[in-house]
């Protein structure tokens, strides 16, 4: 028996493939829902996900035709806004957007950065300077520098350039102006589940016959010929390898491969707040940025502007702000009365209409963003070379591997893993390195 640990899209993509290969699985998950922070719940009768998630066009085409086995997914228009300087801009970008909406001041100082974008390099490999080099000073403190700040609360001189060149995914001012082209001959697009994005989670779910929701492990035992999984309520699962989507430090902790306090990677969380509105649409709208640090959330969504569906209700929508915080701190501790009014607030002052919420719900994510300092880089590669010496325990997925990535690259990184089990229960431990190799070059998509 193979045993995967986390039911998120990297674990399921990983167990399916398996599945459909022959390979017995069994899938824990310490939640009691699947999709981890790529699932969808219900809120006031409304198919809400877990903050902002769609799957962008240029997802391989057999990770395309593979989802497309589980779900119908609609092919959507993009259609956000960021606020900028109290102005909106639409986002993606467009040449006439940026024309129309960008303050004159900004654009001057933009251009002027643009033309001299040669003469700079980065200082330092910082996440601050290589976004300042590359996209030049303007962009960097209008936009980059305050939005750095919300999601990680650290000075961005002290990120890591990786981050930078991971999370960024338009590294000049030519390569903005060749996106600005493309988005100007065809409007961008994103595809999305009828049924909310975590239906593709589910979907996986229930493909697989054995998932255990509401079942933590507690450690791992590696013999010669099996792993021994432990689990909270005393019991024990026992696999012949062991998937593992939790972080890599925690799981070499777990084997006794390496120290927690050496490996160990800092995270922000995240409180979702649910304003339900007693009508629909809010905004035309489906998602709105929010870069200036006075405001509280990041982002604030409206799912139900994702999709088209006769199941939705006609009479009431639901918005999902997005607010990075840390665990046990006053954001996190607030109630969700609180949340609500500061969120409500912020969009008024913001321009947008008063909400009014007739109901106020929160999840809170523990963790969400992992702070890449260099220090945290080498915490990283600490735990990576220590599970190197794991014959029969691998570790993938955003979280387990803190890569930036977009659900559909930790997909194709599940059908990795999967892909290097034979048939007979062996794992190819030099064909993985070879495709995790490649995943290092994945850059989130906006």
């Amino acid at each position: 028996m193979i045993v995967v640990i986390g039911a998120g899209p990297a674990g399921l993509a990983t167990a399916w493939r398996l599945h459909t290969a022959g390979h017995q699985v069994t899938v824990v998950d310490a939640s009691d829902h699947v999709g981890g922070m790529a699932g969808s719940r219900t809120i006031s009768g409304v198919r809400v996900d877990l903050g902002s998630h769609r799957l962008h066009p240029v997802l391989s085409p057999h990770v395309r035709a593979a989802v497309e086995q589980l779900v119908e997914l609609q092919v959507r228009p993009r259609n956000g806004r960021i606020r900028l300087r109290d102005r909106w801009l639409a986002f993606p970008l467009t040449p006439t957007g940026l024309l129309r909406d960008l303050p004159r001041s900004v654009a001057a100082r933009a251009a002027l950065d643009a033309a001299t974008g040669s003469f700079r390099s980065p200082r330092r490999d910082t996440y601050a300077e290589v976004v300042r080099a590359g996209l030049g000073p303007t962009v960097w403190r209008t936009f980059h520098e305050p939005y750095a700040w919300k999601l990680w609360d650290t000075d961005p001189g002290t990120l890591a350039g990786e981050l930078a060149r991971r999370r960024v995914s338009a590294s000049s001012p030519v390569d903005v102006a060749r996106r600005l082209v493309r988005g100007a001959r065809r409007r961008p697009t994103f595809l999305y589940p009828r049924s909310g994005f975590g239906a593709i989670a589910e979907a996986m779910a229930d493909a697989l016959p054995d998932v255990r929701l509401g079942t933590k492990v507690t450690g791992l035992v590696e013999n010669e010929d099996r792993v021994i999984v432990g689990l909270a309520d005393g019991r024990i699962l026992t696999a012949s390898h062991v998937f593992s989507t939790l972080p890599a430090g925690r799981t070499a902790a777990w084997l006794g491969l390496a120290d927690a306090a050496d490996v160990e990677v800092p995270t922000r969380a995240m409180v979702l707040v649910y304003l339900t509105i007693d009508h629909r649409p809010y905004s035309e709208f489906d998602a709105h940025y929010l870069p200036e640090r006075h405001v509280l959330a990041t982002r604030v969504s409206e799912p139900m502007n994702y999709r088209r569906s006769a199941a939705d209700p006609v009479d009431r929508t639901v918005l999902c702000a997005e607010i990075p915080c840390w665990p046990g701190d006053a954001t996190w501790r607030a109630t969700d009365a609180e949340l609500g009014r500061r969120v409500a607030d912020d969009l008024v002052r913001c321009g947008l209409p008063d909400p009014a919420p007739v109901a106020v719900d929160t999840v809170r994510l523990p963790s969400v963003y992992p702070v890449m300092t260099a220090d945290s880089l080498r915490r990283l590669e600490r735990a990576e070379a220590a599970m190197a010496t794991s014959s029969r325990v691998t570790v993938l997925g955003r979280q387990g591997l803190f890569t930036p990535d977009n659900t559909h690259h930790v997909i194709e990184m599940g059908f990795a893993a999967a892909d290097s089990m034979g048939r007979d229960g062996s794992f190819d431990h030099d064909a993985w390195v070879r495709r995790r190799a490649t995943f290092r070059d994945y850059v989130v998509e906006d």
